[in-house]
C-alpha cells in the first residue's frame, strides 16, 4: 500500500467497521472525496512517506472491537480536527466530514477513557502515599480483573456449545 491510499485505508476501515457502508455511505463516492481531498492537500508529495502511517499503524495493536471504538473515537476527531480548518464550500470537505461527525455519534467518547490512562501513567508510584492506596486497592483490582476474566471464559465457553458444526 502506498502512502497516498492510507488516508482512504483509514476511512475505510473505520466506516466499513461501522456498518455504514449498506446505509448511506457509498465507498465509490468517498473514493472520489479522498481523492480530491488528497489533491487539495499535496498528498502525493515525497515527504508524506518518511516516518510511515501515522494511524494504520497504531490500529495493528488494538485488538478487541471495545478497544478499537476507542482508537477509531480518537482517530475520527483527528479527522475531523484536521477538516475543520479546510474550505467547507467544497463539496468533497462537507461529505467527508458529514460522514465523519455520522460516524463520531456512533462512537464512544473514548477522551475520557484516554485521559484515566494518562492520568494512571503519571501516578509516582515511587510515592509511599500512593503505594499505600494502591496496596488498600489491590484485592478490588484482582477482584475486577477475575470477573472479566470468568465472563469472558463464560461468553467463550457459551458460543462454543451453541455451534454444532
Amino acid at each position: 500500500m502506498t502512502c497516498q491510499t492510507y488516508s482512504l485505508f483509514v476511512l475505510s476501515v473505520i466506516m466499513i467497521y461501522f456498518g455504514r457502508f449498506g446505509n448511506s455511505l457509498i465507498l465509490a463516492q468517498l473514493q472520489n472525496d479522498i481523492d480530491q481531498l488528497k489533491a487539495d492537500f499535496n498528498s502525493s508529495h515525497s515527504d508524506v512517506a518518511d516516518g510511515g502511517p501515522i494511524f494504520t499503524e497504531k490500529l495493528i495493536n488494538w485488538t478487541e472491537r471495545n478497544e478499537k471504538r476507542i482508537i477509531l473515537s480518537q482517530i475520527v476527531s483527528m479527522y475531523l480536527k484536521m477538516l475543520e480548518s479546510t474550505d467547507k464550500s467544497k463539496a468533497h470537505i462537507r461529505h467527508i466530514s458529514e460522514e465523519l461527525y455520522t460516524l463520531k455519534e456512533s462512537l464512544p467518547d473514548g477522551l475520557k477513557k484516554m485521559k484515566d490512562l494518562m492520568d494512571l501513567s503519571k501516578l509516582q508510584m515511587s510515592d509511599l502515599k500512593i503505594q499505600r492506596k494502591a496496596v488498600n486497592e489491590l484485592f478490588s483490582v484482582l477482584q475486577k480483573l477475575v470477573e472479566t476474566s470468568t465472563s469472558f471464559k463464560r461468553k467463550r465457553s457459551q458460543s462454543q456449545r451453541r455451534c454444532k458444526c
